[in-house]
């Protein structure tokens, strides 16, 4: 880099390797934060004065008030996590704001959290766990804690992007056959094998798993829904390591309440961490906190993943992970 180093605004703090390379080719505001706090939009505005580059988390929403108040000096905002439904892109468009993301890196960590909340929810781990905790764990029986087996069965994914087809890779070792819903078929999804669904109504009538990997936006919100629910067959789990928004909240308690859907696994919620209080009071239910791209290795590639964007742009060449231009 030049004497005259372009100022990059971090908001969050990252791992350290991430963070001396910053340092390093970057005049980096780091996030000292004793808490590593998430910075709301005042403390963003204060710190990108002067700056050139923000790297962000899904923690910080970059919506339309915020992005139009950023100074003229920022020219990106790379977000370190694949989604980027936090930053409002037609807002940095017309600013001439660059957003790039960090997609690949991550999709095996989080396909491997994804069959993580489909064992956990099919086996009944949240209540094994709490039995052993509370020194509840009496004789062994034949008829207790009976879960879900899944050979034979019929894994249903919706969104079969990078994350998706990862999770269906894995599908085949535990026997199951899987179908998959997407706007149009993939190219390379019968050499997993997975079946085309052109309808999600289908898909779901088939899926004894459901396993969410779609993105998060107008179309996909809410979608599954009290209806949608119904159309799974009885018995079925439902796995969302993907975005909380997918799923309308009130209907996935109430259909587990009522033991139509037999368990469900978790990672992301609608608001976390404030998430809907009516999950935690069922014991049918694998809750886990955002976790699915937490691994050393994983937190690490994101990272670089997300300065080798800024590398470039600073370079004066294109990302190549630029979703908006």
């Amino acid at each position: 880099m030049t004497p005259n180093r372009p100022i990059v605004v971090v908001t969050r703090r990252l791992p350290e390797a991430v963070e001396r390379r910053l340092a390093c080719d970057y005049a980096a505001r780091l996030n000292r934060s004793a808490g590593d706090e998430s910075p709301d939009a005042a403390a963003i505005l204060a710190l990108a004065a002067e700056a050139d580059a923000i790297l962000c988390t899904t923690a910080e929403r970059f919506d339309q008030a915020l992005i139009e108040r950023l100074p003229a000096s920022v020219r990106i905002i790379a977000t370190y996590s694949v989604g980027y439904d936090h930053i409002d892109l037609a807002a940095a468009a017309a600013r001439g704001i660059i957003v790039t993301n960090t997609p690949d890196v991550l999709s095996e960590a989080t396909a491997d959290v994804a069959w993580l909340c489909l064992l956990g929810a099919s086996r009944r781990a949240t209540e094994g766990d709490r039995i052993i905790r509370d020194g509840r764990w009496g004789r062994w029986s034949a008829v207790a804690f009976l879960g879900t087996g899944l050979q034979g069965k019929t894994l249903g994914i919706l969104g079969l992007g990078r994350i998706g087809r990862a999770v269906a890779r894995r599908a085949i070792p535990f026997g199951l056959t899987v179908v998959y819903h997407n706007p149009k078929p993939v190219p390379d999804a019968a050499a997993i094998p997975a079946a085309y669904e052109a309808s999600f109504d289908r898909l779901l009538a088939r899926s004894h798993f459901l396993s969410l990997h779609a993105p998060a936006n107008a179309a996909t919100r809410k979608m599954v829904n009290a209806a949608a629910l119904a159309k799974l067959p009885k018995g079925a789990i439902v796995v969302n390591t993907a975005r909380g928004g997918l799923i309308d909240d009130d209907a996935l308690i109430a259909a587990l309440e009522s033991g139509y859907i037999a368990a469900a696994g978790l990672d992301v919620f609608e608001g976390e961490p404030a998430i809907n209080p009516g999950y935690l009071a069922l014991a049918n239910v694998f809750l886990l906190p955002h976790i699915g791209s937490a691994t050393v290795e994983t937190r690490e590639a994101m990272g670089h993943r997300a300065v080798d964007n800024l590398d470039a742009f600073f370079a004066g060449q294109a990302p190549r992970d630029a979703v908006s231009r």
